[in-house]
């Protein structure tokens, strides 16, 4: 499926870092941006990305941090392939490597308490929700077609370490559900920050880190705007996600 003109050869970082994408496939957007920038490893750190798609994530936080250890855990076969592409194309080979394996077997494939960070762009449609005429690997990347919410949230209680972090991206509307399931999985939300827009749209996405067995305290963080204003230009702390420093 990753044929030349199957894949489109697209840059971050003002080209310093390469990522190559399925054109028909499924394709990050801002929210990868978002949750590796949320996140703040500690040094020599080893991270699970459960859903890894094309990298993007571990990619990006490789970039930024070249002391930390990043494995990126995709079902999806031709997806696993081209995140092993994107690793090689920006030589990260001793910084990430690359799983093809389903997170509802996580204890078949990854060992307990092996990671100090666990994070996750999972699926934020249920099944028979939004867009119907999507490829295949868009379903499932999008829908929860292959693993539930709750499915995510076990995996990484598994493989996080106590009082490990887990950090993920979720629809606004959905988290209430998305809080129930970290408690329920002994993952405690300590950071919440709303994603809007632009100031005074609706909350679009929530971003989320939790402790495993952490106690009962969530700081809700300032609000972060995608838009100075509707239809204008990036926020500066949007920007700033796409630059190196």
């Amino acid at each position: 499926m990753d044929h030349d003109q199957d894949v489109s050869h697209d840059s971050l970082f003002a080209g310093r870092l390469k990522c190559l994408q399925h054109r028909h496939g499924y394709r990050f957007s801002l929210d990868a941006v978002l949750l590796a920038r949320f996140i703040t490893p500690g040094t020599q750190e080893k991270i699970c990305d459960i859903g890894t798609g094309c990298g993007i994530i571990p990619l990006i936080i490789a970039f930024l941090r070249p002391d930390v250890r990043i494995t990126g855990l995709e079902i999806q076969p031709d997806l696993a392939g081209l995140a092993r592409k994107n690793v090689e194309l920006n030589s990260f080979q001793k910084q990430i490597d690359i799983v093809q394996g389903d997170l509802c077997r996580i204890r078949e494939i990854i060992p307990a308490a092996s990671f100090a960070r666990v994070i996750c762009n999972p699926p934020y449609g249920k099944i028979g929700t939004g867009r119907q005429n999507a490829t295949d690997e868009q379903l499932i990347a999008r829908h929860e077609i292959r693993a539930r919410l709750a499915d995510v949230a076990r995996a990484a209680s598994f493989i996080v370490k106590n009082r490990g972090r887990v950090a993920l991206v979720y629809p606004a509307a959905r988290c209430a559900a998305l809080l129930a399931e970290l408690s329920l999985h002994k993952l405690e939300p300590k950071r919440l920050q709303v994603v809007y827009s632009y100031p005074g749209s609706p909350g679009k996405l929530v971003l989320v880190e939790a402790i495993k067995n952490g106690g009962e305290e969530l700081s809700i963080l300032p609000p972060f705007y995608v838009y100075r204003n509707q239809g204008g230009k990036y926020s500066d702390e949007m920007a700033a996600c796409y630059e190196s420093g």
